[in-house]
């Protein structure tokens, strides 16, 4: 049992009492973050002439060593014997350059280190989830173009509504995906402030060059009250908040798949490679992975509403409650993570049967309020021309037909105004193209929106090029 803190302490610590206060079998993950931060202030202890150059220099080196064999012969059975990451991190430079490595934590606490890890952590997971939803978005975006001209029946209430395409009902999910992409950004930037030189909640009596880690580390500045910089976890719940947004933003899709695969629609078939099959029922091919997608969304709800319950009551400044901020964290990240990157995969090998989602709009009548603006361009006040169209809808139900299988003359027993042209108002290109207000489904409008799109996601690509480079 490796602990940093044992001085103070006559007795040892009870066996089951450190198995519940260590947080190695989890902050582990933290260990490329831990190295990073501690070369970052070991290289400023040594600038600061806090440590002889010497030192300085043995330390990084160390650390660099540890950071080069973390990935080879590291063990992390070894590692399960030390309290955290952060004593791991230090025993293993004392155990690789002496007695120099004492030294590492000099004008450091323990309460700004894992501030900092965490957040350097996070920081990278942002930056990763926003290469994800730029491939997400860039998928939407392509198959936007492709099917501009691909009919099918819009929805309000699972029933069929108006006509719209698949390429404008794909461009509502650019938008929300976009909106996450945004968000993420945002909250990097707001979070991009370094809290080492914190100390334990007081700052520190050596003359630290804050700005000067900060600046290796690839922050924007550092953090301007000391018990804020060790206690905020504002950052990660805002990031948990944002990938609950993605996760609910994914189960809505999600659950369109599932709907759209279905024998019932039959607008998709998703690609074998994204389904499971039956133990018992030799015919079904099931769309587990959208369910799955759908089903972890409550999952990363529970993540954020945990962190959310930890941090209400707590004083200032640490308290050990916030170790609880990892594995909630981490299971959110991973979870998200997963879920968009497949999800993305399954999207780009879907099938869309254009000839059957576009049957589906003119059986289900999506082209009726077409026909009641038809009445109303003639002549019709609204309100009648509404009822107009409700009893013709309920007679072509009785007929098993379409609005434009009928006869003219079939049509004009409804109203005198129905004249050959009617045909060509009510046809889903019509219906879709005449809609050219900006948003709309109609092809003029859709091009447009889809040339913002190609800007915006050359902007999204720039950006996170110039913040790589940055760091």
């Amino acid at each position: 049992m490796a602990q940093l803190w044992g001085g103070r302490f006559e007795g040892k610590t009870d066996a089951a009492v450190w198995a519940f206060n260590a947080s190695i079998g989890f902050d582990i993950r933290l260990l490329d973050a831990d190295l990073e931060g501690s070369i970052a202030h070991a290289k400023m202890l040594g600038k600061q002439g806090i440590l002889t150059q010497e030192e300085s220099d043995a330390i990084v080196k160390g650390l660099e060593d540890i950071r080069t064999s973390a990935g080879k012969e590291l063990s992390l059975e070894e590692a399960g014997t030390f309290e955290d990451v952060h004593s791991f991190v230090e025993a293993k430079l004392i155990e690789t350059i002496g007695e120099a490595g004492k030294k590492l934590h000099t004008g450091r606490s323990r309460n700004d280190q894992v501030a900092l890890d965490m957040r350097l952590y996070t920081r990278e997971q942002i930056a990763g989830m926003r290469v994800l939803l730029f491939e997400m978005l860039q998928t939407l975006h392509d198959l936007m173009k492709e099917h501009i001209r691909s009919y099918m029946p819009g929805f309000t209430h699972l029933q069929k509504a108006q006509p719209v395409t698949l390429s404008h009902h794909l461009g509502a999910y650019f938008e929300m995906f976009k909106r996450d992409a945004d968000r993420c950004a945002d909250i990097y930037e707001r979070m991009n402030v370094c809290p080492l030189g914190s100390g334990a909640l007081a700052g520190t009596t050596y003359a630290l060059d804050r700005e000067y880690v900060a600046q290796l580390l690839g922050f924007d500045g550092v953090c301007d009250n000391s018990m804020d910089g060790v206690s905020d976890r504002d950052y990660l719940i805002e990031y948990l908040a944002a990938l609950s947004t993605i996760q609910m933003h994914l189960s809505r899709f999600a659950e369109e798949i599932i709907l759209w695969n279905s024998d019932e629609y039959r607008f998709i078939t998703i690609d074998d490679a994204f389904a499971t099959g039956s133990s018992i029922m030799p015919q079904k091919k099931n769309p587990d992975i959208a369910e799955l997608v759908r089903g972890k969304t409550g999952r990363v709800y529970g993540n954020l509403l945990s962190l959310l319950t930890t941090m209400k009551g707590l004083p200032l400044a640490y308290n050990k409650d916030m170790q609880e901020d990892k594995e909630a964290a981490f299971d959110a990240f991973d979870t998200v993570n997963s879920c968009l990157a497949l999800f993305t995969e399954m999207l780009r090998s879907v099938t869309f049967h254009k000839e059957t989602m576009e049957e589906s709009a003119v059986k289900g009548f999506a082209n009726a309020t077409d026909a009641a603006d038809y009445l109303v361009k003639k002549g019709v006040p609204f309100r009648d021309a509404h009822g107009i169209i409700g009893k013709l809808v309920l007679h072509c139900i009785g007929l098993d037909c379409a609005i434009g299988d009928l006869t003219l003359e079939e049509l004009k027993g409804f109203s005198p105004q129905f004249e050959e042209d009617v045909f060509d108002a009510i046809s889903l290109q019509n219906c879709v193209d005449l809609r050219l207000t900006h948003g709309a489904p109609g092809a003029a409008a859709l091009e447009k929106v889809i040339a913002l799109h190609e800007r915006s996601l050359r902007e999204m690509q720039i950006g996170m090029i110039a913040r790589q480079a940055r760091r």
